[in-house]
C-alpha cells in the first residue's frame, strides 16, 4: 500500500477534471482501510472515499486523503427456497455485479444494469433506473466511521432512502466509508417492465414474454443509445435529478405544457422530466469553451476539454436558472461536489 501525495485526480473521475488531492491511496482490504484512517488522522487530513469517480464533480483541489475503495468479494450469507442474501464488498463494480447475479440465477438487479460506479457508492444515491431502486433489495449497509474506524451497520430503514437520496447525503454525510452491502435477491424470475422505455423496447423487438436476461439486454441497449461513454466523452452521467412535485403542481404544469413527460409515483407525487425541460429551454447540444450539454441527452454535461470544475458548475447554474424562469421549478444537481 502506497500513499501518493499531491496526486493528479483526472484519472480518478469520469469528468476528467484536473485537480490535485493532498494524498491518495487505494485500499484492497479492511486492514489497509484501518491503516489509511490512522495515516490521515496522524496528519490531520480529512478522508474522501471514492469509488470509480462517476458521480462526483471535483471543483477544486481536494485537501484530504482520497481513499480509493478497491475491496472485492461476493459472499452468500443466507439462502432459502426463494431468496439468496449476498454480502458484496464496496469495491465491486456495480454493472459487473448485476451481470454476475444473473449468471448465478439471482434476480432483482437486472433493471439496474450499466449504472456506472461501485457497489459502495450505490446506497449513497439509492441508485435507481427503469422502475427499480436499490432500496427494494438492500438489507444492510456495512461501514466504518471515518473519525475512529469504528464498525457501523445500518438496516434499510436506517438508511432513510428516498429518490436519489439517503442518510449518507444528510445526517451521515462525510462520516462513513461504506465497506459492504447485503442484498436479498430472488431465486425466481420476477420481470419488471412497467417503465415505458422497457415496455416500448419489448414491443419494438417483438418480445412477448421477456426474461430477466432479456430485461438486462434491453436496459443495456437503451442506456448505450442514450448516454455517452465517459471514456470517450468525459461526463458524470445524469447531472440533474428529475423533480418530484405534488400532484396538483404537476397537473398545473401539464395544463400549460401538454407534452411534458410525467411519471406518477406510489406516494402520490409526480416525477417530472428534467431532460425535457432543459431541452425546451434550448440547452441540448449547447457547447462553449470546452464544455457542453450532450446533443442526445440534455441531462448529461460533457467536458470537451475545459477541465474546469468551476466552469462546469457555472454552466449547471445557468441551466437551472433558465428552467426556474421558464417552468418555476428548481433543479437539483445529482453528483457530489468536492472543493467548491
Amino acid at each position: 500500500m502506497r500513499y501518493y501525495q499531491s496526486q493528479d485526480m483526472s484519472p480518478y473521475n469520469t469528468l476528467r477534471l484536473q485537480v490535485q488531492a493532498a494524498a491518495l491511496v487505494a485500499i484492497n482490504n479492511d486492514v489497509e482501510l484501518v491503516a489509511s484512517l490512522e495515516w490521515a488522522r496522524a496528519r490531520s487530513l480529512s478522508i474522501v472515499p471514492l469509488g470509480e469517480g462517476s458521480n462526483v464533480v471535483l471543483a477544486d483541489n481536494v485537501d484530504a486523503l482520497v481513499v480509493l475503495q478497491r475491496t472485492c468479494g461476493i459472499e452468500t450469507i443466507a439462502r432459502t427456497d426463494d431468496t439468496v442474501v449476498l454480502r458484496v464488498a464496496a469495491g465491486e463494480n456495480w454493472h459487473g455485479l448485476v451481470r454476475w447475479t444473473l449468471q448465478q440465477g439471482y434476480f432483482g438487479l437486472e433493471n439496474l444494469a450499466l449504472i456506472p460506479g461501485t457497489v459502495g457508492a450505490a446506497p449513497i444515491q439509492n441508485v435507481g433506473a427503469y422502475g427499480v431502486e436499490l432500496q427494494s433489495v438492500l438489507l444492510r449497509v456495512h461501514a466504518r466511521q471515518l473519525t475512529d474506524g469504528r464498525v457501523i451497520e445500518l438496516n434499510a430503514k436506517e438508511c432513510e432512502f428516498g429518490y436519489r437520496d439517503s442518510i449518507f447525503k444528510h445526517g451521515l454525510k462525510d462520516q462513513l466509508l461504506i465497506t459492504a452491502v447485503d442484498l436479498a435477491l430472488s431465486l425466481h424470475p420476477k420481470v419488471n417492465i412497467r417503465y415505458p422505455a422497457i415496455a416500448n423496447y419489448c414491443l419494438e423487438h417483438g418480445i412477448v414474454s421477456p426474461t430477466p436476461h432479456g430485461i438486462f439486454d434491453a436496459v443495456v441497449s437503451i442506456r448505450q443509445s442514450k448516454l455517452p461513454d465517459p471514456a470517450v466523452e468525459p461526463n458524470a452521467g445524469s447531472f440533474f435529478k428529475n423533480p418530484l412535485l405534488q400532484a396538483q403542481e404537476a397537473q398545473a404544469l401539464e395544463a400549460e405544457y401538454s407534452s411534458l413527460p410525467l411519471y406518477p409515483q406510489s406516494d402520490g407525487r409526480v416525477k417530472v422530466s428534467a431532460a425535457w425541460m432543459i431541452d425546451q429551454c434550448g440547452w441540448k447540444g449547447f457547447r462553449k469553451e470546452g464544455l457542453g450539454v450532450h446533443p442526445e441527452h440534455a441531462l448529461v454535461l460533457v467536458n470537451y476539454g475545459s477541465n474546469s470544475g468551476p466552469q462546469l458548475l457555472s454552466l449547471a447554474s445557468d441551466i437551472t436558472a433558465t428552467v426556474r424562469r421558464t417552468f418555476g421549478i428548481q433543479l437539483e444537481i445529482e453528483p457530489r461536489v468536492y472543493g467548491s
